[in-house]
């Protein structure tokens, strides 16, 4: 029995351990692609960029943490998993393979039979080889192939923005106060080469570059490398910034490295052994914020009546690296007053172009925004670019035109309002003739015709009740061709309309008295000014036009003439609002001679107040230096401690400089000379002394002006013209 339990467990360990070295051939071929890769780039990059050596490192330590991660995993299987996998794997084992970690004498008669019997299946799975589990290399061995393209493109394609490729000029760095037989590196140390890779930030989009000149002009927020290799190991190589900062290099042996990221432009130069450089700028070029630049609408814009409800935005959209995202805040007002209203939304922009010039080409629909007449619409545009820039275009306002507003000035003035309440009649009508329109393709023929005459008629009514402040006074004498209406030619007793009698009735008046009908002239039964009356009298005549429409149920046609007529009508509201000057206290006039300089003013003292202000003095070491070379021109006398004074007023000038890089350069590297030689206890270089005078004095700011006496000249004839006055 014991012989028996010791096979069975010996076979369950078989299984496990060929399960354990097949699944970690796998990890162990995925994490050589990833080895692969990062042998690659240490290979091709390595000593260039200490970036490139990072990469590759950290590449190498994910692939060996990967093989470590998993073969602890794999450690932690167990054979009670290994018995599991066989219960679903093979049916034939009865899901009892975990009686084979058992031992025989621990089980009861039938659990031992069949102990035996699984023990002696599972040796046939074994003694046969068959794979009692199922692993998918495939995914490994086509990472292994990825990663073996991908390192042999690395490592000998020569393409590669990475790489210090030599420029077509080597770049070369001057030191002017060191002779040509020292600077020479047969004779001491000197620099052999330089190279400069400048990598652009991210939002800008551009990959990484290389210089051909020491003076450099970088993107906001690039990272600029130099690599300069000596003809001999040293440590004393420096590069320093605005001769404030000094960068250390990294170096290996004759191979130095240096990194800076710039944000702010800025001087520099090399400090080999003791021996400086000339200068160089790098200059920064700034992220300009997006711009945006709307042709359509106008600052504001006002839909009329008739007009369609929509406003087209036509605008473009720019940025020197691309604009990340761009969108429209519109607000609407709705109501008047304290019961106002307002609502924001943001809509989306339909872009068209690439993302450094975008043109925008949409619909506004007001109707969607929910507008109605009288609302307003506020909108302005913003975008934003890949970095820190944000730009938002000025207010554009957009109004539906209302004609509800009926109130008028004229209410407060005048005891009868002669300005009836017709807008909202008219623009109802206009409301139910745009929806027939809209509703006809859905509706029955009989039903349309009917509707669209039941708003004729409600055009007929409105355009009565406005005949009648023109004297119109029947319904067939309204528009074209009217007349008096059938059956009221004559008069009856009773009716108002008494015509005198005539003594002469043979005169002009007698005779055509009968056939006139003067009581009924417009022209004289109306109290609206004449050009108020020219106003009505066409909107009356689009009344009766569109009326025309309806009844002949081209409700469509008819829409024009009614906006023309409700816009007529509001142009008659305007005209007649009056203007009443407002009423108040109006104070008596002072006896002014009786008043003046009567008043006491012993307790009225003058203001006084004393504030000590220090004079703030700007460039200090510059006009200090000033006056050191005026000194220089007399004398010619100096001690070594003024070179002090110079390195002083050299930095104000290298601050300067910063802004004007390409302005004081000449100036800095004279007063680099002027101070070596008073160090040196040499003749001063004469040449230096002007042009370092020259640019200390464009330095300071405009002395302020101080009132002066003018002196005028004038000729002889002018003067003896003065003379002549003054002897009058």
């Amino acid at each position: 029995m014991h012989m028996q339990h010791q096979e069975n467990y010996t076979a369950l360990i078989s299984i496990r351990r060929k399960y354990v070295q097949a699944k970690l051939l796998l990890y162990s071929l995925q994490s050589l692609a990833l080895a692969l890769v990062g042998i690659a780039i240490l290979l091709k990059w390595g000593r260039a960029l200490p970036v490139a050596t990072a990469a590759g490192a950290g590449v190498l330590f994910v692939a060996v943490g990967y093989v470590a991660w998993r073969w602890h995993r794999l450690r932690q299987v167990n054979l009670q998993q290994v018995a599991r996998h066989l219960d679903r794997t093979y049916p034939q084992l009865e899901d009892s393979s975990a009686l084979l970690l058992q031992p025989a004498q621990n089980l009861h008669f039938l659990a031992r039979l069949q102990q035996q019997k699984i023990g002696a299946r599972v040796a046939e799975l074994v003694t046969q080889q068959e794979k009692v589990y199922q692993i998918k290399p495939t995914l490994s061995y086509l990472s292994l192939g990825i990663a073996l393209v991908l390192s042999v493109g690395i490592i000998y394609l020569p393409a590669s923005p990475l790489t210090f490729a030599e420029p077509t000029a080597p770049i070369q760095i001057a030191f002017p106060d060191v002779p040509d037989s020292i600077a020479s590196p047969d004779a001491a140390l000197a620099i052999e080469e330089v190279k400069i890779l400048i990598s652009p930030p991210a939002y800008t989009g551009k990959k990484p570059y290389k210089a051909d000149a020491p003076n450099l002009r970088v993107e906001q927020g690039a990272r600029v490398s130099w690599q300069v290799k000596t003809n001999r190991p040293t440590a004393t190589l420096e590069l320093i910034l605005n001769e404030t900062t000094t960068l250390r290099a990294a170096n290996e042996q004759t191979l130095h490295l240096f990194s800076q990221t710039f944000t702010q432009p800025a001087l520099y130069h090399f400090n080999l052994n003791g021996q400086k450089s000339a200068y160089y700028t790098l200059e920064v070029i700034p992220d300009e914020a997006p711009a945006i630049q709307i042709t359509k609408p106008e600052q504001y814009t006002e839909v009329l009546f008739g007009e369609a409800q929509q406003v087209t935005l036509q605008a473009q959209l720019s940025d020197d690296y691309g604009i990340r995202e761009a969108n429209m805040v519109a607000t609407v007002a709705k109501g008047t007053g304290e019961a106002v209203k307002f609502r924001e939304e943001k809509i989306k922009l339909s872009l068209s172009g690439n993302n450094r010039a975008y043109q925008v080409n949409q619909t506004l629909d007001l109707q969607q925004l929910g507008m109605t007449y009288g609302d307003e619409l506020y909108f302005y545009l913003q975008a934003w670019d890949n970095h820190k820039g944000y730009t938002r275009s000025e207010s554009f306002f957009v109004k539906i035109e209302d004609t509800t507003i009926v109130e008028s000035m004229d209410d407060f003035a005048m005891g009868v309002n002669p300005v009836p309440e017709y807008f909202r009649s008219q623009r109802q009508i206009i409301i139910d003739t745009e929806k027939l329109v809209k509703e006809q393709k859905g509706m029955a023929r009989t039903a349309f015709e009917n509707k669209s005459d039941a708003i004729g008629v409600d055009q007929k009514l409105l355009r009565l009740r406005y005949g009648k402040f023109l004297g119109e006074e029947f319904e067939s004498g309204i528009g074209p061709g009217g007349g008096i209406p059938e059956g009221e030619a004559g008069h009856h007793a009773g009716d108002g309309h008494d015509h005198p009698e005539f003594k002469n009735q043979n005169s002009a008046e007698a005779l055509l008295d009968p056939y006139m009908h003067k009581h009924d002239q417009e022209e004289a039964a109306t109290f609206f000014e004449p050009a108020v009356k020219v106003k009505l009298k066409g909107a009356l005549a689009q009344m009766w036009e569109a009326e025309l429409r309806l009844r002949t149920h081209k409700p469509k046609e008819a829409l024009p003439f009614e906006y023309k007529a409700l816009r007529m009508l509001k142009e008659v509201q305007q005209s007649t609002r009056a203007y009443a000057a407002k009423t108040g206290f109006e104070a008596p006039p002072l006896k002014e001679q009786e008043k003046r300089l009567t008043g006491e003013l012993t307790k009225i003292t003058a203001p006084s107040g004393k504030r000590s202000v220090e004079a703030k003095v700007t460039l200090p070491y510059t006009r200090a230096a000033l006056q050191w070379l005026e000194k220089q021109k007399q004398s010619r006398s100096y001690t070594t401690t003024d070179a002090s004074l110079l390195e002083r007023a050299g930095q104000e000038l290298a601050q300067e400089a910063l802004h004007k890089p390409g302005r004081y350069l000449r100036a800095m590297q004279d007063l680099r000379t002027l101070i070596q030689d008073v160090r040196q206890n040499k003749a001063l270089c004469r040449h230096c002394l002007a042009s370092i005078e020259q640019a200390w004095y464009e330095l300071l700011p405009p002395a302020k002006a101080t009132p002066q006496k003018q002196s005028t000249s004038r000729s002889s004839l002018s003067q003896h013209y003065l003379n002549q006055l003054k002897s009058i």
